[in-house]
């Protein structure tokens, strides 16, 4: 049985409840929450609003893309937040939410014509899988679809390959695989600034 922390909690109920307003008022009503790729046509203006590399990461498009990011969620955030404390784990969300989002951005701009919406918690949780493997990686973890342990430091870098992998060559196409890669890329710096800051103790090993 999952003991919840606070800030999990809370992030869980969020994400919870936007996904019930999406499926009761419609998804087009909470488009302005998703976020909307770039676009430097003058024809085709962007969508994209500044709010939206934060509200993006608490919509999901159907019940199983909410689903599996809140089981990893509740499995892996508990102990970062325990070990973070809850402010520092809070932002620490926040900026891996925001990281994938720039990261998403920064890709359909450049090297893609995606017109959709990106949605999802992923990049959060990815971001918390990373910390998770940073501080405990000898820990055997077993992933929900694949019921094999394996220490958690193999487990975040057999994601990171292949997401990147997924990235570069266009597999799935509907995910995101660089909004997940942000996450875990700003997670890791904001980790790492904590570390190394001056008369700071880290806050993970």
């Amino acid at each position: 049985m999952f003991r919840l922390t606070p800030v999990v909690r809370a992030i869980l109920l969020a994400n919870v409840v936007l996904f019930l307003s999406q499926w009761f008022i419609g998804e087009q009503r909470l488009a302005p929450l998703e976020l909307w790729p770039l676009s430097t046509d003058p024809y085709y203006p962007s969508l994209f609003r500044p709010w939206q590399v934060l509200s993006y990461g608490f919509l999901h498009f159907e019940f199983w893309h909410l689903f599996f990011n809140m089981v990893g969620l509740v499995a892996f955030g508990p102990a970062v937040e325990r070990l973070l404390g809850g402010r520092r784990f809070q932002l620490f969300y926040i900026v891996c939410v925001i990281g994938a989002a720039l990261a998403q951005l920064a890709v359909t701009a450049l090297f893609t014509r995606v017109t959709a919406p990106t949605v999802g918690a992923s990049g959060g949780v990815f971001g918390i899988l990373l910390a998770f493997a940073m501080a405990w990686p000898h820990q055997r973890v077993i992933l929900l679809v694949f019921p094999v342990p394996m220490p958690a430091w193999f487990l975040i870098s057999f994601y990171a390959i292949a997401e990147l992998y997924q990235g570069v060559v266009g597999r799935n196409e509907g995910v995101a695989h660089f909004a997940h890669l942000g996450g875990m890329a700003a997670g890791y710096l904001l980790l790492t600034f904590w570390r190394h800051r001056p008369g700071r103790a880290g806050p993970v090993s």
